[in-house]
C-alpha cells in the first residue's frame, strides 16, 4: 500500500483480524459513522475520514493499556504502509499520547470517540435500546450522573466539541445521526 489509501476491505481485514470483542468492533463501526458524516462538514474526504475512526481502537485488545494503545498499533499501521495523516490522529485521539490533534480530521476522531460510546450507553438505557428514542437533553443529563457509564470520561466529550469549534448539543444530535444510520450495525 506504501502510503496510498487502504480501502474498507482492507481496514475491515485488520480490524476483524485483530478484535474478537463484538462490542468493540461496534464502537469502531459508530466511530466510522459519525467521522464519515463529519467530513464533508469540512470539505474533506468521507472515505479517509471513515477509515480513520474505523481503526482508531483496531489494537485495544492486544494493548489495553497506555503504555501500548494505541503507539503500539500505529507502529503496525505504519508497517502496513497506512498515510501518516491517519496514524497521527489515532495517535492523537489519545492524549496521553502528547501526539497534538493539529488536523481537523484528528480534533473529530476525539470528538467522535468517547461520544460515541456515550451514545451507545444512553440507547441501551432506553425502553426499547434503540438510538431512534436517545434526545441531547436526556444525553446531557446523563454526562452528569457520575453512576452512568462510569468508564466514558465526559472532559474528552466537552473538550472534544471544544476543540472542534462545535457547540456541545450539535455535537451530540450529529454524531447520534450519523449513528442512527447504521443502527441495525450497532444493535440499536
Amino acid at each position: 500500500m506504501s502510503g496510498g489509501l487502504p480501502d474498507r476491505e482492507q481496514a475491515l481485514a485488520l480490524l476483524n483480524e485483530w478484535v474478537a470483542n463484538v462490542n468493540l468492533r461496534r464502537h469502531c463501526h459508530a466511530v466510522e459513522a459519525a467521522m464519515r458524516a463529519y467530513a464533508p462538514r469540512y470539505g474533506e474526504n468521507p472515505e479517509r475520514w471513515a477509515l480513520t475512526g474505523l481503526i482508531h481502537d483496531f489494537d485495544w485488545e492486544r494493548h489495553p493499556d497506555r503504555e501500548r494503545h494505541p503507539a503500539a498499533g500505529v507502529a503496525v499501521l505504519r508497517e502496513h504502509g497506512w498515510p501518516e495523516d491517519i496514524c497521527r490522529a489515532v495517535l492523537g485521539h489519545a492524549s496521553y499520547t502528547g501526539v497534538p490533534r493539529d488536523t481537523v480530521m484528528a480534533r473529530a476522531l476525539f470528538a467522535c470517540d468517547e461520544l460515541s460510546g456515550f451514545l451507545v450507553a444512553c440507547a441501551l438505557m432506553t425502553p426499547n435500546k434503540r438510538l431512534d428514542e436517545v434526545e441531547v437533553p436526556s444525553v446531557r443529563k446523563k454526562m452528569k450522573r457520575v453512576d452512568f457509564a462510569r468508564n466514558v470520561n465526559r472532559d474528552d466529550i466537552v473538550n472534544g466539541a471544544a476543540e472542534l469549534g462545535v457547540d456541545l448539543d450539535e455535537h451530540i444530535a450529529f454524531v447520534r445521526d450519523a449513528m442512527r444510520g447504521i443502527h441495525a450495525d450497532l444493535g440499536l
